[in-house]
């Protein structure tokens, strides 16, 4: 299959005008706030899993009350509550805040569909919230998301 990008004209560092290939940013692509699940970081962590296989999803953005983005809460996450139920036999409150992830990448929807595509080569992440100035979840974007607007490309 061959991929050819739509070319526009752009003005090069000296002012004469080339060939550059047009490229969208993520904001037509991303799933947006509307259609994504989201949870809580006080919802039980029991729910939470029980939600994520239900719904058939791997992942999903944390919210605190105000709903600011506050980090990720992931099947692996949640393979901690086993370990420590076998091993620990500790009871806690099992709060999805005691196993997300909280070191999480997130990217602006200005973002361009070629920088999306570096971003995912160059890291093991499967998905990227997507927020604005206040931190606020807007959408998420996957690497199928990206392979949607390579197919764009395609003449």
């Amino acid at each position: 299959m061959n991929f050819k990008p739509n070319l526009i004209k752009t003005k090069n560092a000296d002012g004469t005008l080339v060939d550059a290939p047009k490229v969208r940013t993520i904001d037509q692509y991303m799933v947006p706030l509307s259609s994504l699940i989201t949870f809580n970081v006080n919802e039980n962590i029991y729910h939470v899993m029980f939600t994520m296989i239900s719904k058939k999803i791997s992942g999903a953005p944390v919210l605190d009350d105000n709903g600011i983005f506050v980090g990720v809460i992931s099947e692996k996450d949640c393979l901690n509550v086993l370990c420590e139920v076998v091993y620990n036999q500790q009871e806690k409150s099992r709060r999805v805040s005691d196993y997300m992830t909280t070191d999480v990448a997130t990217v602006s929807s200005d973002v361009s569909v070629l920088e999306m595509a570096e971003k995912f080569i160059s890291s093991s992440y499967r998905r990227f919230p997507i927020v604005d100035s206040n931190f606020k979840v807007i959408g998420q974007i996957s690497r199928r998301d990206i392979l949607r607007a390579a197919m764009d490309l395609k003449t």
